[in-house]
Order: C-alpha cells, then structure tokens, then sequence
C-alpha cells in the first residue's frame, strides 16, 4: 500500500521540478535573442538627426564655397595680374592649406566635433570676405590669401566623413549610405556653385565692392554667418569613446596568461577560488592592438589611391572647363564666358544627382568594390570620349557635354566607398586616422588637380586628359589585384 502511493508522489515530484527549471531554459533562450538583436541594431545606428542634417549641410555649403568662385576667378585672376595657372592655385590651394591645418587642430578637437565645427565657420566667414575685398584693394595675393584661409575651414570635410563613418554613433551598416549623401551633396554643390557664380558674374563690374567677381564672396560670408548661428544652437556634441571598467592587458601577457591557466587548471580549483578564476584567468583581455596584414596595406593603399585620383579629375576638369571653352585652343568651338562656363559645369552635376540619389538606394545592397568599379568604368568611358574628340577636333557642346558629365557621375560614385569601405576592415579606434589619411589623398587630388586643369591649355589637352588616364589603369590594377580583400559588408 505505501509502494502504489509513494511512487506517484516522487513521480509528480520529479514533474514539478522539472517544470522549475523551464522556465530558466526560455530565460537563456530569451537572453540570447536580445543579445542578437541588440548586436543587430548596433550595425545600423544613427547619430542625433539635428547633427547629422548639420553636418551633411556643412559639407554641401563647403562645396558650394569651394566651386562657386570657378566660373570666374579666372577672369578675377587676370583682372588683378595673375594667369590662368595661378587662377587654378587659387582654386585649389585651400586643400593644401587645409591638409596643413588638420593635424593641429586634431589635437584641440578632443575626439570630437564642435570645436573643428566652429573653427571651420570663423574661417570660412573671414576667408570669403577677404576674397571679396581683393577687388576693392586691388591686390592679387589677397584672393589667395582669402582661399587660403577658407582652406582652414574645409578641414571640416574630414571630420564631416569622420563622423558619418565613426563607430560612436554609426553601425557598420550605414556607412556607405551615409557617403552616399556627402556624395550627393558633393554632386548639389558643383551643380549649384559654379551656376551660382556664373549667374553673379552678369552682376556688372560698377561697384567696386559689389560686383560679379565679389558677389560670390559676400554671398557665402553671409551664408555661413548664417549657417553658424544654427550650429550653436542644435549642434549636439558626440559622446566621449568609453573606456574599459578592466585594465586591458598586453598581448603578450594576455598569452602568458593563457598559458599559465592551461597548466594550472590540471589542479582541481577550491569552490571558493573557482569564481575569480572564471573573471580573470579563463576570458584574457586582449589589448585593441591590431596588426594589419598584408592585403590590408594594400586595401588602405587602394582606397588612398582612388580618393585623390577621383578628386584629381574632379578637380581638374572643375578647373580647365572655364579655362578651355574661353581659350584660343585649336580644339575649343566655344569661346564661353565665365557664365556660360558655368552652366556647362552645374548643368553636367545636375544630370548626375538623379543616379547619385539612386546610388543611395543600391549602396545598401551593393558590394563596395562593385560600386568602386562601376563609377570607375563610367568615369573611364567619358575621359575615353574625351581624349577621342580633341585628338579628332571634333569638339562640340553634345560630345564634350557627354563627356564631362560621365567623367563628373564615375568619379563622383568612386569617391562614396573610399572612406566606408575602409572603416569597414580596420578597428573602430583607427576612425580617426583612417579618416585623415583619406582626407589627405582627397586633398592632394584636389589641389593637384586644379592646378593641372588650369594648366590644361598650356601643356595640352590630350596630355592633360591622358595623365588622367594614367591615374585609372594605376587604379584599376590596383583593386583588380586586390578584388578578394576588398570584400565588406553592405550598406
């Protein structure tokens, strides 16, 4: 009679116990699902929207800033004495102004944004007006001297892609989207800057301090006053990089370590000791020292090759279109004044921006390198259509037109990946060197690449256009030999 009871009852025991421990089953279950979700959504964080508009803003501004003065500062240049070769250092010379003044101020900056944000406002507000006062003063070095100073405002370009690629406040998975509209803001300001300056240039020359070759200084001074007055207000400050709550240890202590628990834990541990040595001994910390590997010097290579070539030729053509379709060349039908110059400019960055606005859709499901070979072969079809029509001297709005606006859309698509695809491969902690080293490449592109397009007409145009064409088969070698470790994840 005990037997037929006792049974059932360590029987029914044995259930509730293991219905006590169920519940603890679903809880790790649970725990691993938000742990999932949690590294899930870090990919695709977004920094504060307020800041984020005004840093894409900034860097639309800065190239309206940069662009605007192209239609005309040859004319300016000639005005006050100068050549089209210096009209091109004038163009060009704040990139290497501002290549100079970024690693000082990478040392105030504190890891952060407000104050490169700041300082790039108070140059570029002094920078234009003393552009504009050039005129009035009738000194030729004071142009020079204006862009130059509005040189230590475009340090801002680097942080702006810093920012928008800084593992803080952006998922690995928003990288290339967010390049992909600094791209398309790059796009709105050569499209809207040389317009702009071409349409002030019919301004009329009465004024000696309003006129068609200061309007554009005056125009951007007060814009970004303007634009200044907002930054202090909803500019929100990043939050500082965390640091670790445990010394992280050298690597090769950590090893040491390592070895030392695998010897020691063929000795059984005391239940009181076992738990420190779970904390300290069987999860080493490793130090975030990271040694690159070969394929990872050239993927870094790679990208610095392309972010300057891709702003050599931008820059370059940005350059020679005002020079070349107002000189006495064999090849140039046109004749153009600094407003039509300009039209032709802004009308071939207008066509782009509809396929830059469909590069945002695809950056989120395109292979970078896909992406980077892409903008290459269309940027090498219109230099390709170029070279063929000046050695034909066959020039004509239509052929040359065509042209520029492949070689303006490839090149511009390029430029979105340099920086994301990079970022992507190397630590989070090597943002900002990574930034710097790609900002310095655009730089050398930029300020290169003015200064050849000025002198395009002097040294020739079919070796202006083939020394770009010699910068591609450079590149396309490059990430041909490296294709498999240029691989990265999307978006």
């Amino acid at each position: 009679m005990k037997r037929s009871w006792v049974a059932p009852l360590r029987s029914l025991t044995r259930r509730k116990d293991d219905d006590s421990r169920q519940p603890t089953t679903f809880e790790a279950e649970e725990t691993t699902v938000v742990v999932e979700s949690v590294t899930i959504d870090d990919e695709l964080k977004l920094p504060d929207r307020a800041s984020l508009i005004i840093v894409l803003f900034a860097n639309v501004l800065m190239q309206w800033t940069f662009f605007i003065i192209v239609s005309s500062s040859n004319e300016y240049a000639q005005y006050l004495g100068g050549s089209s070769t210096f009209s091109g250092l004038v163009i060009g010379i704040p990139t290497a102004v501002s290549a100079l003044t970024l690693v000082p101020l990478m040392l105030v900056d504190r890891g952060g944004y407000a104050i490169p944000l700041n300082f790039a406002c108070g140059c570029l507000v002094l920078g234009n007006i003393l552009y504009a006062l050039a005129y009035r003063a009738n000194f030729l070095y004071l142009i020079l001297l204006g862009r130059m100073i509005c040189g230590g405002g475009f340090t801002f370009w680097m942080y702006a892609k810093r920012y928008c690629s800084d593992p803080r406040i952006v998922g690995i998975r928003r990288r290339t989207t967010l390049a992909g509209w600094q791209v398309l803001g790059q796009g709105i300001g050569f499209s809207f800057g040389p317009f702009a300056g071409g349409l002030l240039s019919k301004i009329g020359y009465d004024n000696a301090v309003f006129n068609g070759f200061t309007s554009p200084g005056w125009l951007m001074a007060a814009a970004w006053a303007a634009f200044w007055v907002v930054v202090r207000i909803y500019f929100v400050e990043v939050p500082p990089a965390q640091t670790p709550a445990i010394p992280l240890q050298p690597v090769e202590e950590a090893s040491a370590r390592s070895s030392t628990d695998a010897e020691d834990a063929q000795v059984p541990p005391t239940p009181a000791a076992s738990e420190p040595s779970i904390a300290t001994s069987t999860v080493p910390l490793v130090s975030p020292k990271h040694n690159m590997t070969p394929g990872q010097w050239g993927v870094a290579a790679t990208m610095c090759w392309f972010a300057m070539t891709c702003f050599f030729i931008l820059g370059a053509w940005e350059s020679n279109i005002p020079v070349f379709t107002a000189s006495d060349a064999p090849a140039n039908p046109f004749h153009f004044s600094p407003f039509a110059s300009g039209n032709m400019i802004a009308l071939g960055g207008a066509c782009t921006i509809p396929f830059l606005l469909i590069n945002l859709h695809f950056a989120r499901r395109m292979q970078d390198r896909n992406t980077l070979a892409l903008g290459t072969s269309v940027g090498a079809v219109g230099l390709l259509v170029a070279i063929s029509i000046l050695a034909s001297e066959k020039v004509n709005y239509g052929s040359f037109f065509v042209a520029w606006f492949l070689v303006a859309l490839g090149f511009n698509v390029a430029s979105t990946v340099t920086l994301a695809l990079l970022s992507k491969q190397l630590p989070g902690e090597w943002n900002g060197r990574i930034s710097l080293l790609i900002q310095c490449s655009n730089y050398t592109g930029r300020v290169t690449g003015a200064v050849w397009g000025g002198a395009g007409v002097k040294v020739g145009m079919l070796g202006y256009v083939g020394l770009q064409l010699g910068y591609v088969a450079v590149g396309t070698v490059l990430f041909m030999t490296l294709w498999h470790n240029l691989k990265a994840k999307t978006g």
